[in-house]
């Protein structure tokens, strides 16, 4: 099936619910996060600041893993 829309394929196919059972919001040296548990670390999924200075501090980058 072939869907010529503009509405994002996010709305038309949403992503399971288990997918976000291991995300977290957190706080880490002030700055909020939204973060993925697994096991003793945490990986962060999405900076959650309005202060754009938090964007530019390499350690809590998406992708990252923040030691517990």
């Amino acid at each position: 099936m072939i869907l010529h829309t503009t509405v994002p394929q996010e709305l038309i196919f949403p992503p399971e619910e288990n997918a976000f059972t291991q995300q977290v919001f957190m706080e880490w040296q002030g700055i909020p996060l939204l973060v993925e548990q697994s096991q003793h670390q945490y990986r962060v999924v999405r900076v959650m600041s309005s202060d754009p200075a938090h964007y530019l501090n390499e350690q809590v980058c998406p992708g990252q893993y923040l030691q517990m």
